[in-house]
């Protein structure tokens, strides 16, 4: 189910083709087939011919989100995203969630709005029950520079460092009706990082979010210790087991050696070939495996949080972070069917990798590479840019082939 993007869907479905995937499990054959969801009027009692869905729309667009609602209650298809807790995508649920998990999400407060809702009844509500507060005293506390940013996230939108006074007044003035956090700011860090998780398979990039969209994602994997890359992947797949989301990326500053999680809801977040460059092989392959081991195996769908197990954990006083941090793993580890997947993957889709390396390699990848540089890059700069991302997927295609042998 797709938005405006056509590059990313056109490279899966290429894989899927090209992998020719037919084998047997669970005593049933498997064949693999998908295809673009279109949006039309449905009968709620009609019954869809998809086993399973990947979303990138619902979470901007209603319609597509209560018909997916409809075929996980009523119908049982997969959602790599459960569309009952995308209200947790406003990341002040996710930030509570988290907090109460004992993770170190730098201090964070919300500001009721500046302007007032489009209601009759708030001028009265307001008058009775609004409490006049000290902006700049709630500034001091937290301690400068901050951010403000909304409630609800938004892929940057509305998203102001604040370093004095006169930029906070300002930035409140602007944001009109939108709810505002105020969080710590944490500057002069060593990493900010943006890990990509697909089911059980993690991938931890350095991030540059003050960069363009095409030069954010450094092409280096090993620039955090062992230590930082474990306790990141760690909280990555946290999130997802928690809230039931299966396609998601998670932002962490590093500052002083100290992992500092600041954005986490990001379920169906951008995988785009000129975002990812040199990183986009890696998630398309890593959404094929996942997609075909949970149409393939049937895995059940899980409609409703389990909240309960993770604050047992978060409650105990006889554990370390540390080692409260190693039990959440384990139940996403419990959660994804790690084991499970790994073990399936070696059985039935040795082959993919193969596959990709050989696409990523092939002319009709090329040409689609070429559209989609057309499509995003105004004629002086496609040149450089197709070049660009040749070099990169290329780079790419290297080392997966010295690393498979």
């Amino acid at each position: 189910m797709l938005g405006a993007e056509d590059d990313w869907p056109t490279a899966f479905e290429a894989l899927l083709r090209r992998a020719k995937l037919d084998f047997k499990h669970g005593g049933e054959r498997h064949t693999f087939a998908c295809e673009r969801v279109t949006i039309e009027p449905y009968d709620l009692r009609y019954k869809p011919r998809h086993r399973l869905v990947i979303d990138r729309a619902a979470w901007w667009y209603n319609v597509p989100r209560e018909w997916l609602k409809k075929i996980a209650i009523m119908d049982e298809v997969y959602l790599l995203n459960n569309p009952f807790t995308f209200q947790a995508m406003e990341k002040h649920t996710a930030y509570c969630v988290m907090m109460r998990l004992g993770l170190r999400i730098p201090e964070t407060w919300m500001l009721p709005m500046k302007v007032g809702p489009s209601n009759e009844r708030f001028e009265t509500t307001a008058k009775r029950y609004n409490r006049l507060f000290d902006l700049d005293a709630i500034a001091e506390k937290i301690g400068y520079p901050l951010f403000m940013k909304p409630f609800d996230g938004g892929g940057w939108r509305g998203v102001t460092r604040i370093n004095n006074r006169h930029e906070l007044h300002k930035a409140y003035d602007e944001s009109g009706q939108s709810i505002m956090h105020l969080q710590k700011g944490l500057p002069d860090f060593e990493h900010f990082a943006r890990s990509l998780t697909i089911g059980p398979q993690t991938r931890i990039m350095r991030y540059r979010p003050d960069r363009p969209q095409h030069e954010r994602y450094e092409t280096r994997l090993d620039f955090l210790d062992e230590r930082l890359s474990d306790e990141i992947l760690m909280i990555s797949r946290l999130i997802n087991a928690y809230f039931r989301w299966e396609f998601n990326s998670c932002e962490t500053i590093v500052k002083d050696g100290v992992a500092h999680p600041i954005d986490y809801a990001n379920a169906t977040p951008d995988v785009a070939v000129t975002s990812l460059h040199v990183h986009f092989p890696w998630a398309m392959t890593a959404l094929l495996k996942w997609s075909v081991f949970c149409a393939a195996t049937k895995r059940v769908m899980a409609l409703s949080l389990d909240h309960r197990r993770f604050f047992k954990i978060a409650d105990r006083t006889d554990l370390s972070y540390e080692q409260k941090l190693r039990q959440y793993f384990d139940l996403t580890q419990e959660y994804f069917e790690t084991e499970r997947f790994e073990e399936f993957c070696e059985t039935h889709l040795s082959n993919i990798d193969h596959v990709a390396q050989e696409y990523f390699a092939d002319r009709e990848f090329d040409d689609l590479l070429v559209r989609t540089v057309a499509e995003t890059f105004p004629p002086h700069e496609r040149d450089h840019f197709t070049g660009r991302y040749r070099q990169l997927i290329s780079q790419w295609s290297t080392a997966s082939a010295l690393s498979t042998g």
